[in-house]
C-alpha cells in the first residue's frame, strides 16, 4: 500500500468535501465532517479556502431560532461554466452549462454547414452571443465543446470519419479558431449518452440509442461511456434491418439511419420536430402514419440491442426528449420480438432530455474541472 503525502491528503479532503457539497445542497461543518469523517478543523480550514476560491458558499443556518444556528453551504454552481455545440447540416445550437451539468441558456439557429471561414466565424458568434444571454463572467468558462455527426480521435482534435457532412480530416483547430477558449469535438452520440450518466449517477450499464439526425448510439459499462477499441463503439445507426433496403449515407442499404432517424418525422414539419409531434397528438394522418412507420423500424432496432447487449436501453436524442407518452406501445411491439421475455421493461426514455448532445459536449469540461479539486 502506497502512503500518502500529507499534501495529497490535504488535497482530497479539498476534493472530498467539494464533491459532497457538489451533491448535496445546505450542509453544516458538523455534517460535513460526520459523513465525510474529518475532523471539524480540517472541515473548517478546507471549506474556508472553497469559499475564498469562490467555489462555496453560505446559503442560510439550520437549527432551533433560540439557540445558535449552524451555517450551512452549497457549491456555487455558477463558480464555473462549459459552452456546448450541436452541429448538423442545417442547425446549430449552442448552450451555456452550469457546474450541476444544468443547461442555463440555449440558442438554436438555422445555418448551413460549410468548412469555411464563414462557418467558423459564425461558430465564434454564437458562442459569444450565448454568453452574453446567459449573462456569463467570460473569465469563468471552462472551455468548448463541439459536438458533431462523425467518429473523432481519442485526443478529440481530429474527425477520422465524417462521411454525413463530408467533413472527414477536419481539425479542431480549423473549427475553433475564432473561438478565444480551449475546444475539443465531441461524437454527438458519446456526448449525449455522457450526458445521460450526468443525469443518472447511478446508471451502471446501459446501451444509449440516440436518435437524432442522425442515428448513434453509446454503450455505457460500469458507468463510463466504452469508445471500442478503434473509437467506432456504439455505431447501431449501420445495423441492417431491411436487407437491400433503402439507401444510407454510408454506402450501404437497408441500414438502421434512414429508418429511425429523426429527419424522417422532422422533415414532415420543415424540419420542426415539436411540430411533428403536436400534430402527431392532433391525430393529423400523415404524422399517424410516419410515427408507425418509425415505432415498427426502431422495434426492431432495440430488439437486436436486447439481443446483443442484455442490458437496460435508453432512448436519447431528439426523438427521445418526446417519447415518454408513447413508451407503453414501443414496449408491446419489442416484447413481441423478444424471444426470452414477455415483456420490454428494459426500455426507457432518457433522463437528459434537454440539448444532450450540445450539453454532453460541453461536460467533460465540467467533469474534468471537479475532478481537479
Amino acid at each position: 500500500m502506497i502512503k500518502q503525502t500529507a499534501q495529497e491528503i490535504k488535497k482530497k479532503n479539498k476534493s472530498d468535501i467539494y464533491c459532497l457539497l457538489w451533491a448535496n445542497d445546505n450542509l453544516s461543518r458538523k455534517e460535513v465532517g460526520d459523513r465525510l469523517q474529518l475532523s471539524l478543523p480540517t472541515v473548517t480550514q478546507n471549506i474556508a479556502e472553497l469559499m475564498e476560491e469562490g467555489l462555496i458558499k453560505e446559503t442560510g443556518f439550520i437549527g432551533n431560532t433560540g439557540g445558535r444556528r449552524a451555517k450551512v453551504y452549497s457549491v456555487d454552481k455558477n463558480a464555473r461554466c462549459a459552452i456546448g455545440l450541436d452541429i448538423t447540416r442545417h442547425h446549430v445550437t449552442a448552450v451555456a452549462v452550469d457546474l450541476a451539468g444544468c443547461v442555463m441558456h440555449h440558442i438554436r439557429i438555422r445555418y448551413e454547414f460549410s468548412l469555411s471561414i464563414e462557418y467558423y466565424k459564425r461558430l465564434s458568434m454564437l458562442v459569444n452571443e450565448v454568453i452574453a444571454v446567459s449573462g456569463i463572467d467570460k473569465q469563468k468558462i471552462l472551455g468548448v465543446g463541439i459536438g458533431l455527426p462523425g467518429l473523432v480521435t481519442e485526443d478529440k482534435r481530429n474527425v477520422f470519419y465524417g462521411k454525413i457532412l463530408d467533413f472527414t480530416g477536419a481539425t479542431c483547430e480549423e473549427f475553433s479558431q475564432f473561438i478565444p477558449y480551449p475546444s475539443a469535438f465531441c461524437n454527438d452520440a458519446n456526448g449525449a449518452g455522457f450526458a445521460e450518466i450526468w443525469a443518472n449517477s447511478n446508471l451502471e450499464n446501459a446501451f444509449y440509442l440516440m436518435l437524432s439526425n442522425n442515428v448513434g448510439g453509446a454503450i455505457v459499462i460500469n458507468g463510463q461511456v466504452y469508445c471500442g477499441e478503434g473509437i467506432r463503439s456504439g455505431e447501431v445507426g449501420h445495423i441492417t434491418i431491411v436487407p437491400n433496403g433503402k439507401p444510407c449515407y454510408c454506402g450501404q442499404f437497408g441500414c438502421v439511419d434512414p429508418y429511425c432517424a429523426a429527419t424522417n418525422l422532422s422533415d414532415l414539419t420543415d424540419g420542426n420536430l415539436e411540430s411533428f409531434f403536436r400534430q402527431l397528438e392532433q391525430g393529423e394522418p400523415v404524422a399517424k402514419k410516419a410515427w408507425d412507420d418509425y415505432l415498427y423500424y426502431l422495434s426492431l432496432t432495440v430488439n437486436n440491442l436486447r439481443m446483443l447487449f442484455d442490458c437496460k436501453i435508453i432512448l436519447g436524442g431528439y426523438v427521445g426528449a418526446y417519447i415518454a407518452p408513447y413508451m407503453g406501445r414501443l414496449k408491446e411491439m419489442a416484447a413481441a420480438r423478444n424471444t426470452f421475455e414477455s415483456n420490454a421493461d428494459y426500455l426507457c426514455p432518457c433522463r437528459y432530455t434537454k440539448e444532450a448532445i450540445a450539453a454532453g459536449a460541453a461536460l467533460p469540461f465540467i467533469d474534468d474541472f471537479i475532478k481537479s479539486i
